[in-house]
């Protein structure tokens, strides 16, 4: 299923993208798309159910905000180097184990929403990434099999990043990760039984119509199974945290001088396939 939330900032409802295309509206069956509903199977199926029975309503999609696919985020945990070809571009070693950081829920916003630049930023930077949505209370998996079971879904997640911040602020890289609006997620939840292989995945992203970045996520150095399992050892993860998985080659850090990093005006595009695409128009803060 393709799960998604629509409407106005805050006021958000939730509905279903069929297989024809067509917005089907769920709030005559559940609350809203978060954490309780992914934990809850039966809530689940019933959705299922009223979908394949063609019982749920069409709602009109002309002007229609669509806002993150997912209320209530718990934590948003990022890893850092994950791709082989990021790590080559930026000069760093791959890592040995995962490298871990947070953005706050508060970063994500709907994935056509405008972004904004920081007030002092000259150095803000696109990622596209693969997020993973879980849908199982986690701790201590010792399986990547395991860890799977865990997932509720898939979506697309641009993890906006500010490098002079993140890099040469001193500190920890959460100076660069969690400015406002840093991370667009969606447009859709995809469940996890409409991906078989998440590390048959590929990435894409544009800046002024000018492809970026084209990488797959069978180019990632931890897959999915692995960060999930990993992350499971040093915190407890519940439904509806949300993991971005990292970036593949062609992120603005990783060009020649003069470095072309985004400015206020800018649009950037970017998809995965089979989880959408989002749009956004960056302006200053």
């Amino acid at each position: 299923m393709k799960l998604l939330r629509v409407g106005t900032s805050g006021s958000e409802r939730p509905a279903l993208l069929d297989a024809e295309g067509t917005l089907r509206d769920l709030s005559g069956l559940v609350a809203d798309i978060d954490g309780a509903l992914l934990a809850d199977d039966a809530a689940l199926d019933r959705i299922r159910s009223a979908a394949a029975a063609g019982e749920l309503p069409a709602l009109d999609a002309d002007g229609l905000r669509v806002g993150p696919p997912l209320a209530r985020i718990g934590k948003v945990v990022c890893i850092g180097l994950n791709y082989h070809d990021h790590a080559r571009e930026t000069g760093a070693e791959p890592p040995a184990e995962p490298v871990i950081f947070f953005k706050a829920a508060d970063t994500v916003v709907g994935p056509n929403d405008t972004v904004l630049v920081p007030r002092g930023s000259v150095k803000t930077d696109w990622e596209v990434e693969l997020a993973v949505v879980i849908g199982r209370t986690a701790r201590y998996l010792e399986s990547g099999e395991q860890a799977l079971a865990h997932v509720a879904g898939y979506a697309v997640a641009h993890d906006v990043s500010e490098r002079a911040f993140q890099i040469e602020r001193g500190g920890t890289w959460d100076k660069g990760k969690n400015c406002e609006t840093f991370n667009p997620l969606g447009p859709w939840l995809v469940t996890a039984d409409e991906v078989p292989d998440p590390q048959a995945l590929s990435l894409r992203l544009w800046v002024n119509g000018e492809l970026k970045q084209d990488g797959t996520t069978a180019e990632q150095i931890f897959p999915v199974a692995e960060v999930v399992r990993y992350v499971s050892q040093f915190m407890t993860l519940y439904p509806g945290d949300v993991i971005n998985t990292g970036t593949p080659a062609g992120v603005a850090l990783g060009r020649p001088e003069p470095k072309p990093y985004l400015r206020a005006g800018d649009v950037v595009e970017l998809e995965v396939a089979g989880l959408g695409r989002q749009r956004q128009t960056f302006a200053n803060a």
